[in-house]
C-alpha cells in the first residue's frame, strides 16, 4: 500500500510539473553563467542551450531575446547552474527560475570525475538535463500578444545587416549585431556590434573578430581580436624532477582552486581547494604535495623517497 502511494505521488508531482513548465515559452540561457569568469566558459553555454533546444523549447541567450518576451519577461524562463564541484567530482544541476527569481524546477544533480573541465561538464550538465527530459514538455500557454515570426528550422536564426529602421517613434534605429547558428552538427555565434578602435583612418581593419564552432561532439572557441589575456594557454609541462628555485609564481583563479604560472608564462603548478583555509592540494609535474600558508610565507611540503621535504614558495595572488 505504502509503495503506491509512494508511487503514485510520484506522478502526481511529475505531471503537476510538466504542467508547470508547458505554462512557459522561452528559455533563457545565461552566455556567461555567475559562478564562471567568462562567456561560455567550459562550452556550457552552447551545451545547454542545444540541450533546451533539442527537447523542444524555444530557447533565447539573455542579450538576444525576440520583443514578444523583452515585453513580457513572464513569459520565460531563466536557466541557473548551481555547481557543487568538489577538489575530485563535478556537480551539477539545473534552476529554471520565473521572472520574479522564483524556483519552478530544480533537476536532479549530475555528476562526473572526468579531469578535464569541459568532458565533466558536458557528463554532469547532460545528467542533470535527463529530469528536464522526461517531463516531456510542450507550449500550452498563450501569449499576451502577436507572436514574433522565428524561424527555427536547424535552429538558425540570423540577424542580417539591413539599412537602419525606425522600429517605433520612441526607438532608436538599430541594425543587425550578430549572426548565429545552433545545431546539433554546427553552433556559430559571430559578434558584430562595432568596438572602440585605435586604429587611424586608411588603416585596414581585422573583418573577422570572433569564430566559435560548438557541437555536442566538438567545441571550439577562437578569439581573433587582439586583446591582452590573463589566461595560460601553455600547456603544463611534464616534470619529473626536484624543485628547486621556482621564482616569482602568479596565482591565477580555477573553480577547483589556482594554477600558478611563471614569467614565461608557463602552468608550474596546480593547486585543489580543501576543506581548510590556506590550505591546498598540490600538483607539481609528476609530484604530489601540499602548499599552505605559515608565518606569512607560502610552503610546499612533497616526499622524496622517505623524507619530506619542505620548499618556500614566492606566490602573487
Amino acid at each position: 500500500m505504502r509503495i503506491f502511494l509512494s508511487f503514485g505521488m510520484m506522478v502526481f508531482l511529475a505531471v503537476n510539473l510538466q504542467a508547470q513548465l508547458n505554462d512557459y515559452k522561452y528559455v533563457i540561457v545565461p552566455k556567461r553563467f555567475d559562478i564562471f569568469k567568462n562567456v561560455n566558459q567550459h562550452q556550457t553555454s552552447t551545451l545547454i542551450k542545444h540541450l533546451f533546444n533539442s527537447n523542444g523549447f524555444k530557447t533565447v541567450y539573455d542579450d538576444e531575446v525576440p520583443d514578444e518576451l523583452y515585453n513580457n519577461r513572464c513569459m520565460g524562463l531563466t536557466v541557473k547552474l548551481d555547481d557543487q564541484s568538489s577538489m575530485f567530482t563535478t556537480k551539477t544541476m539545473l534552476v529554471l527560475e520565473d521572472c520574479e527569481g522564483k524556483s519552478v524546477f530544480m533537476s536532479q544533480e549530475g555528476r562526473s570525475r572526468e579531469k578535464d573541465f569541459k568532458v565533466s561538464y558536458k557528463e554532469a550538465i547532460t545528467q542533470s538535463f535527463q529530469s528536464i527530459e522526461a517531463l516531456n514538455y510542450a507550449y500550452s500557454g498563450t501569449a499576451e500578444h502577436e507572436p514574433v515570426t522565428l524561424s527555427f528550422k536547424n535552429d538558425v536564426k540570423s540577424l542580417k545587416e539591413t539599412a537602419n529602421t525606425e522600429k517605433t517613434p520612441d526607438k532608436l534605429t538599430e541594425k543587425a549585431m550578430v549572426e548565429q547558428e545552433a545545431t546539433l552538427e554546427n553552433q556559430r555565434y559571430e559578434s558584430k556590434e562595432p568596438v572602440p578602435s585605435t586604429y587611424e583612418k586608411g588603416t585596414p581593419q581585422t573583418e573577422e573578430a570572433v569564430e566559435q564552432l560548438a557541437t555536442v561532439e566538438e567545441q571550439s572557441y577562437e578569439d581573433k581580436t587582439p586583446v591582452e589575456s590573463a589566461i595560460v594557454k601553455s600547456p603544463v609541462a611534464t616534470r619529473t624532477e626536484k624543485p628547486s628555485d621556482l621564482g616569482v609564481l602568479y596565482a591565477q583563479e580555477l573553480p577547483t582552486g589556482f594554477q600558478l604560472v611563471d614569467s614565461s608564462p608557463q602552468i608550474v603548478m596546480t593547486l585543489f581547494k580543501t576543506s581548510m583555509k590556506d590550505v591546498y592540494a598540490a600538483k607539481y609535474g609528476d609530484i604530489n604535495g601540499m602548499v599552505f600558508k605559515k608565518d606569512d610565507k607560502w610552503l610546499f611540503d612533497y616526499t622524496d623517497g622517505q623524507a619530506l621535504i619542505q620548499k618556500e614558495l614566492n606566490i602573487k595572488f
